[in-house]
């Protein structure tokens, strides 16, 4: 009998083991749809995702990997409990593959939500890690989005969190100027706060895009280089001591205190 239930065992790991899929780069693209960011410039950054996933450059870089394959999600995200996977896991071994996955994301429309919850989406896609059916010898996180984090947890204990599990973060921050209608402000050193606040891992790295229109030329550079296992060069930014990354949450509470009924 023991016997028996030893093969059983033996059986299901190696049943287990072959659920698993091998690729490259395990990748979540986390967009933000906040508040801030209007029905136009939600679609220049999805356009710019298209694009990019469409590029030779990127279908080069995904298959000139070991395994010239890697495992692909679409989570689009804005405040606490909004983040929603717009396009679930699929392998991208090609132009094919990423064509399927091109059509589907054009398939569905964005929806923006308020506030910005970068921990928020850190949350949301955690778990989306540890279920997915492949083993990647990288994990990554690609956020890219226009404000620092004003809602949910921390982001210096959502980003512990995911450098616990192996997960590393990348940034693309779109630097907006424009304080919209309401005139929220803007935090106009954004990429210092996501290389002091957000990314995580060895070779984790923040890339900046001038603006939405700037947004498919960041994109497609961004994800050659994360793909490809590079860095890009350091710019010298011109960080503060002491870099205070509870800024979101700051600017959200006077904007509160300001307009007490939130507009």
């Amino acid at each position: 009998m023991t016997r028996i239930l030893l093969l059983l065992a033996m059986l299901c790991a190696g049943a287990q083991a072959k659920a698993q899929e091998a690729v490259d780069l395990e990748l979540v693209l986390a967009v933000d749809v906040s508040g801030s960011i209007d029905t136009s410039e939600a679609m220049l950054q999805r356009e710019g995702y298209v694009s990019a996933l469409s590029s030779e450059e990127v279908i080069a870089a995904i298959t000139s990997g070991p395994l010239g394959r890697i495992a692909l999600a679409y989570v689009e995200w804005a405040g606490l409990g909004t983040a929603r996977t717009v396009v679930d896991w699929r392998v991208i071994d090609g132009p094919a593959a990423a064509a399927a996955f091109v059509e589907t994301l054009q398939g569905r429309w964005p929806y923006p939500g308020r506030r910005t919850s970068i921990s928020g989406v850190i949350e949301h896609v955690l778990p989306m890690f540890e279920t997915n059916g492949y083993d990647g010898a990288r994990r990554i996180i690609d956020i890219s989005g226009d404000g620092p984090n004003n809602h949910g947890m921390p982001i210096l204990t959502a980003r512990g969190r995911a450098a616990e599990r192996g997960v590393g973060i990348n940034g693309l921050v779109i630097l907006n100027y424009d304080p919209g209608p309401l005139g929220f402000p803007v935090l106009e050193d954004l990429d210092i706060y996501f290389e002091e606040c957000v990314i995580t891992g060895q070779a984790a790295f923040v890339l900046a895009a001038d603006g939405f229109a700037d947004f498919g030329r960041a994109i497609r550079r961004k994800l050659v280089l994360e793909i490809a296992g590079l860095l890009p060069p350091r710019p010298l930014l011109q960080r503060a001591q002491g870099y205070d990354c509870l800024i979101g949450e700051k600017q959200l509470r006077e904007w509160l205190r300001k307009y007490p009924f939130d507009p």
